[in-house]
C-alpha cells in the first residue's frame, strides 16, 4: 500500500469512527474523539458532557464500545478513556447538536442560530460562524449564515486553531444541515504581539543592584571628603648673591 492510500484509508476510518460514536453517544453530549497509536495498542479519547453515560454501569457501555471498535473498524487493542468537556460552548460538536435538536423540536432556524451564536460569544470565544442550509422557508434549498467576532478565513489559525463540526437533522421538508466553526479564546496568532512583564525576582535583583551602586558611590564620595586638602603657597625667587672678589 502506498503512503497516499494509507493516509486516505486512515482518514476514512477516523471519519467512520467519529460518525459511529456521534450516533451511539448522542444522549451523553458527544464532543469529538482523538485517536492515537501507541506501542501497546490504540488510545481512544472520547470527549463528552456526561462521562457517566459513556462509561455506563460497571463499565458496560465502554466495554461494548471497545469491542465494536475492534470488530467493526479493525482497531487493534483499543484503550478508551473519557474526558469531560469543561466549556461546552467552545465545542463545535455540542453547539451543532444543540442547533439540530432545536430545529427538530420546531424552533425557527433564525432563532436557533442566533441563540447558539450568542451563547458561544458570551462564553468568551473570539469568533463563531453557524451555517444552516436546506429547505428553510420554500421548496428551494438555500443557506443562511450567522457570524460574529474575529473570524479568520485562511492561514495557520484557520487551519489549526479553528473548531469545526457538522450535524444533520431530518425534518418534514427534507434534511437540514448545520455547520459550526468556532475560534476559541486561546488560539495562537503569529501576527499578535505579546508584551511580557519582568518577573518579580528580576525586579528584586535590579533593585538590589541599584542599592549596591548607590552605596558604592556614597562611600567613594565620603572617602574623597576625608582626604586632607593640599594648600599651595607661592614661593618668591631670592635674588642671586653677588660674587666675592678675590
Amino acid at each position: 500500500m502506498s503512503i497516499v492510500k494509507r493516509f486516505i484509508t486512515e482518514s476514512i476510518k477516523r471519519t467512520e469512527i467519529d460518525e459511529f460514536l456521534q450516533k451511539k453517544l448522542d444522549r451523553a453530549g458527544y464532543g469529538g474523539v482523538n485517536i492515537s497509536k501507541t506501542p501497546l495498542g490504540t488510545h481512544v479519547v472520547i470527549y463528552a458532557m456526561r462521562p457517566g453515560l459513556v462509561i455506563g454501569r460497571g463499565g458496560e457501555t465502554i466495554k461494548e464500545l471497545a469491542s465494536a471498535l475492534e470488530q467493526n473498524f479493525k482497531v487493534s487493542n483499543p484503550q478508551i478513556s473519557v474526558s469531560e468537556i469543561e466549556v461546552p460552548e467552545f465545542n463545535a460538536y455540542v453547539v451543532a447538536s444543540r442547533v439540530a435538536s432545536a430545529l427538530q423540536r420546531g424552533v425557527h432556524f433564525r432563532r436557533a442560530g442566533f441563540w447558539a451564536l450568542n451563547q458561544v460569544m458570551e462564553a468568551g470565544a473570539l469568533g463563531a460562524e453557524i451555517v444552516i442550509s436546506g429547505k428553510l422557508t420554500t421548496e428551494r434549498a438555500r443557506f443562511e449564515k450567522f457570524r460574529a467576532g474575529y473570524f479568520p478565513r485562511c492561514g495557520e489559525p484557520a487551519l489549526v486553531a479553528m473548531k469545526k463540526a457538522e450535524a444533520h437533522v431530518q425534518l418534514k421538508p427534507g434534511i437540514i444541515g448545520v455547520r459550526v466553526k468556532i475560534m476559541p479564546p486561546d488560539a495562537y496568532f503569529p501576527d499578535k504581539i505579546k508584551l511580557c512583564e519582568p518577573a518579580p525576582e528580576e525586579e528584586e535583583k535590579g533593585a538590589v543592584a541599584q542599592q549596591a551602586e548607590s552605596k558604592a558611590t556614597t562611600q567613594v564620595a565620603a572617602k574623597a571628603e576625608e582626604q586632607p586638602e593640599v594648600q599651595a603657597t607661592e614661593v618668591e625667587d631670592e635674588p642671586p648673591k653677588p660674587e666675592e672678589k678675590q
